[in-house]
């Protein structure tokens, strides 16, 4: 029997070496015995795909990771956790563990120092208030990896995986549509973890797409109409988008006009073809006033 799926063993351990939780840090440890599995699994690691883990906490879902993949790079910010990790990844020898911050930590460089080259995957079990910030930087980065699995609050699982057009979809939506193919995998409850948080969370899973799924002139100008178009979701979205992008609302409604896109429309009504027509028209703009 796997030592790490006993969570009184896993209690012992943390206990053993002085570990207390650090609220600062957002830590609260995957401990489940089943969800562990089925993340590993579902993540597309295997004998050929490696992983790049952040947040190993106590090793519980590391040691399922390394079950599968041919190697587990476990990044852990936390140095109280290295003695943690040394006692209870010690059976196995395709684990290296890293004290580094997610935030800062050059991926691309990793990646080819640590695989190879070779296929990756990253899998994560985030703090809930680095998992916008986390998932936005390596998706930008446009690493060469496969796809990202993520524990996240359900929340903002429904948030992140709803399909822009949608009245659950937000400025989160429409950045993850434009990097990858997101899917929700399955619900965590909150009794899974230690501490126990106050909320439910979910398994997501973001496929990497090779090419944006739309056409747009320039990306920053995309990402700032995206932003500005959800900045006040209660108000219609020439409001938005004039206060956003700092320009009347009549340019707007210009735009919209040129765009096809009614002047009484909200953000989370537009599809990202729609976002993008609008970014593209801004753009197009921009360069004309710009002096030669």
């Amino acid at each position: 029997m796997n030592k790490l799926s006993d969570i009184s063993y896993v209690k012992a351990v943390l206990q053993k070496h002085g570990f207390t939780f650090s609220k600062s840090l957002g830590q609260n440890f995957l401990v489940n015995p089943t969800v562990c599995p089925r993340m590993a699994q579902m993540c597309g690691a295997s004998e050929k795909v490696g992983v790049i883990e952040i947040g190993p906490g106590a090793g519980v879902l590391t040691c399922e990771l390394a079950k599968i993949a041919w190697k587990v790079v476990a990044v852990e910010l936390d140095k109280r956790l290295l003695p943690v990790l040394d006692e209870t990844l010690s059976d196995f020898d395709n684990i290296k563990v890293i004290n580094a911050d997610a935030i800062k930590l050059d991926f691309k460089q990793l990646i080819k120092e640590e695989f190879n080259s070779g296929e990756v995957v990253i899998c994560a079990n985030l703090p809930y208030y680095i998992t916008s910030p986390v998932i936005m930087r390596l998706l930008e980065e446009r690493l060469p990896i496969n796809s990202l699995t993520v524990m996240v609050q359900k929340e903002a699982a429904d948030r992140i995986c709803a399909k822009p057009g949608t009245r659950e979809s937000g400025a989160i939506s429409a950045a993850v549509h434009y990097y990858s193919t997101p899917e929700m995998l399955f619900k965590v409850s909150a009794g899974s973890f230690i501490p126990a948080p106050k909320v439910d969370s979910a398994v997501i899973k973001l496929n990497i797409l090779t090419e944006p799924p739309v056409s747009v002139t320039d990306e920053k100008m995309f990402f700032k109409v995206v932003k500005s178009s959800f900045l006040q979701r209660r108000k219609t979205l020439s409001n938005s988008l004039s206060s956003g992008m700092s320009i009347s609302k009549q340019a707007v409604n210009e735009i919209l006009i040129r765009a096809e896109i009614k002047q009484n429309a909200r953000a989370e009504e537009l599809s990202m073809e729609q976002f993008a027509r609008i970014s593209n028209i801004f753009s197009e703009i921009n360069k004309k006033e710009k002096p030669d």
